[in-house]
């Protein structure tokens, strides 16, 4: 099982390209961390300032870790965050499969 996050992000208009580029540097760093089970960035297709991340964590400890990092810090909080129109963080956990 694993603690998964989907962000949604809108970019402000024309600062696109700003975001994706410091998406991926956050991606690459994010994927070297402990407990870290993938991250991906996407792009919305009829709307390119639509962004969509999926990140995927062992526990919700190592999603906690993560906010924690100076590479979260300096790049989400520091360096994406202000160019972005919206932003909308959805945490979802296992859900118990029910057996009949």
């Amino acid at each position: 099982m694993s603690y998964v996050i989907v962000a949604r992000y809108r970019t402000e208009p024309g600062e696109e390209d700003t975001v994706l580029s410091l998406l991926d540097a956050m991606a690459a760093a994010s994927r070297e961390e402990p407990g870290n089970l993938g991250y991906r960035v996407h792009q919305g297709i009829e709307d390119p300032r639509a962004i969509v991340l999926y990140e995927e964590y062992a526990t919700e400890a190592d999603f906690t870790a993560h906010c924690a990092t100076p590479h979260f810090q300096d790049i989400v909080l520091g360096k994406v965050v202000p160019l972005l129109e919206s932003r909308d963080v959805l945490r979802c956990a296992p859900r118990e499969q029910v057996r009949a």
